[in-house]
């Protein structure tokens, strides 16, 4: 492969387009966390009689759902940011009303679902896990960054409460990469990724990717600027597409084949590095809407799948007991509620969640456009 297959990019970088590998690679993660997620509800765990992946996975999952998302908002809003044409407050604004709305639905109607199955005498399996204490630090999308609280109920939302975190210092993080090349850009945030996990290795007792839930913005920070990192390299180094597409396949293979013997954890984060820088380079010539829809749904299928969870094993579980029903069938509505969770996130991203989002931004819009009209009328009178 010659050198020129990798050099300084000259020219403006093209916008991501939807309907590509980075749509594609975000439904990949999304249903691989929904299996993770739903692998101990059958008869038997996958974890214990399949493979130990089906468990110690979901970290690697949520690594790479938080890199990913440093890495598409960089690419997406970094040049606004930077140009002045986004303040960081509307940059802060429009993200937590992207994913509140959806995560506060979802924890309210939990809530109302162990209301109603205790009304009427089904108590959860699980008590511990829906404690009433810890659900206003959940709903608040504060559990990851100090407030006590936010244990149990629709667990995943931790990470995006530490999310919330990194898209307040978003701007800040933007101002100090841009100013870097880009492979002194990555080289230093790869370092202080290392240097993060020997802090905590040696204050707290934990690697930086099991931090506890409460420091979940110390654990997601890092590899979300990692992701920002990644996307300068994808903005300044052009990588000819034939190595673009043997660095996704490669580092596929081999994020996989480490992941069938241990979890790898370090090893395992540059696979996933070069995923996406790989799939960010692939051009997209024919941008598959399917693709697009399957990604935009993603998010709800993340913020909605613990709740399926719940509710449908909730009901499954007095079916099995009150009709003593076989193995067999066990495992069929263990796999029809992996189809629920899926036809849930549709349905609820098509008739709720995108309506929703467009009345959103077209609030915003012409909250933007308010003062510029304001000071065109003064100018004219």
């Amino acid at each position: 492969m010659a050198w020129t297959a990798i050099s300084t990019r000259y020219e403006t970088p093209p916008p991501i387009v939807r309907g590509g590998w980075l749509d594609a690679l975000r439904f990949i993660v999304a249903s691989l966390i929904v299996l993770h997620h739903f692998q101990a509800a059958g008869p038997y765990a996958l974890a214990e009689t399949v493979h130990p992946v089906f468990e110690r996975g979901g970290f690697l999952l949520t690594n790479f759902f938080l890199i990913d998302s440093g890495y598409v908002l960089m690419r997406v809003y970094g040049g606004q940011l930077a140009t002045g044409r986004m303040t960081g407050a509307d940059f802060f604004l429009k993200r937590v009303l992207r994913v509140l709305p959806a995560h506060l639905m979802m924890g309210l109607g939990l809530a109302a679902l162990v209301l109603v199955g205790g009304a009427f005498g089904f108590a959860p399996r699980n008590p511990e896990w829906f404690r009433w204490d810890q659900l206003p630090a959940q709903l608040t999308l504060t559990q990851s960054l100090g407030v006590p609280g936010g244990l149990g109920w629709n667990a995943p939302s931790w990470s995006i409460s530490a999310l919330i975190g990194c898209y307040l210092l978003f701007p800040w993080l933007l101002q100090i990469l841009r100013r870097l090349g880009p492979w002194t850009a990555l080289l230093g945030v790869a370092a202080l990724y290392l240097l993060a996990n020997a802090v905590t290795w040696a204050l707290l007792g934990y690697a930086v990717y099991q931090m506890p839930l409460a420091y979940g913005l110390i654990r997601a920070l890092p590899l979300f600027v990692l992701g920002m990192a990644l996307a300068i390299v994808s903005e300044r180094v052009f990588i000819a597409p034939r190595l673009a597409r043997i660095t996704l396949l490669s580092a596929a293979i081999g994020l996989a084949t480490v992941q069938a013997f241990d979890k790898h954890a370090l090893l395992s984060l540059l696979f996933i590095s070069l995923i996406l820088l790989g799939a960010g380079a692939i051009p997209v010539h024919r941008p598959s809407r399917l693709v697009e829809r399957a990604a935009v749904m993603s998010f709800v299928l993340f913020i909605s799948n613990e709740v399926v969870r719940i509710a449908w094993f909730g009901a499954a579980n007095v079916m099995i007991a009150r009709l003593g029903l076989s193995e067999t069938v066990q495992w069929g509505l263990w796999a029809a509620g992996i189809l629920a969770a899926f036809v849930f996130a549709f349905a609820f991203n098509a008739l709720v969640d995108q309506p929703l989002q467009t009345w959103i931004k077209d609030r915003l819009s012409r909250r933007r456009r308010a003062p510029a009209e304001r000071q065109a009328v003064s100018l004219e009178s």
